[in-house]
């Protein structure tokens, strides 16, 4: 009777210790933060297009004035700058030009008069009076000369960041992703981040654009030689002087 409570006893010792054991493994792989663990590059996609996708958002435009203490307005060069942000702004601005003018500044009285040559180009490059606003900063480090700054938002493509190496390129037997051959994180960022500062409308890369009507006239004149028979080939006879040599005829 006592062998036979003793074969018990150490059989409900070795029962408990397993479910001791298996308890410990399961609060080992348990995690705290609420975030689900998975398995190296289990959450990274694989098509680079995915990992670095291109966002349009919005950002601001900026056009930087440099205006000395004994000048008043705007030199031709910056004339031609504050024209061309206007001629931007008409295409792609999505709200107010602020032109920020400094105050308390030894070319605080030069500066106030870029503004307004500065708001007078606006104007005349398509910018409504409403769509334009000056705003006074004073600028918090004297040691640099304060500019007049005019500043809108506008569409753009952005990716990134880039340069983002969570793992080693090399061998390592703790990434068994290595030996997939597949490609490492950074792969394709700079290509995208490239795309995104080339595109001209960021929103052709999310639908195309509409077309533009047919150029009637020339439609029209190759109908008719159509109808008549005639070759409707585009015949330039000033291309025979480009030829360099003969061959081929």
């Amino acid at each position: 009777m006592t062998n036979e409570m003793s074969l018990f006893r150490n059989k409900g010792l070795r029962l408990a210790g397993a479910m001791l054991g298996l308890s410990v493994a399961l609060g080992a792989c348990t995690e705290t933060t609420g975030s689900v663990a998975t398995a190296p590059g289990a959450s990274i996609p694989d098509d680079y297009r995915l990992r670095h996708p291109i966002a349009v958002q919005e950002a601001d435009r900026s056009v930087v004035l440099f205006v000395g203490h004994a000048r008043g307005g705007l030199s031709a060069a910056q004339r031609t700058d504050v024209a061309g942000l206007a001629q931007s702004w008409v295409s792609e601005g999505t709200g107010t030009i602020i032109v920020d003018v400094p105050v308390n500044t030894s070319n605080a009285r030069a500066a106030e008069s870029a503004a307004h040559e500065a708001k007078a180009v606006l104007e005349a490059g398509g910018v409504p009076s409403s769509g334009i606003k000056l705003r006074r900063y004073t600028p918090y480090d004297s040691r640099t000369l304060a500019t007049v700054r005019l500043t809108y938002p506008r569409m753009t493509a952005v990716v990134g960041p880039c340069g983002v190496w969570p793992e080693d390129l090399g061998p390592s037997i703790k990434d068994p992703t290595y030996f997939e051959n597949k490609s490492y994180y950074n792969f394709g960022c700079a290509y995208q981040r490239n795309m995104a500062a080339m595109v001209a409308n960021p929103s052709d890369l999310v639908q195309p654009r509409p077309e533009t009507p047919s150029y009637t006239v020339r439609r029209t004149e190759g109908f008719e030689k159509y109808r008549k028979g005639t070759t409707t080939a585009t015949d330039y006879p000033e291309g025979e002087k480009a030829k360099l040599s003969d061959a081929g005829k």
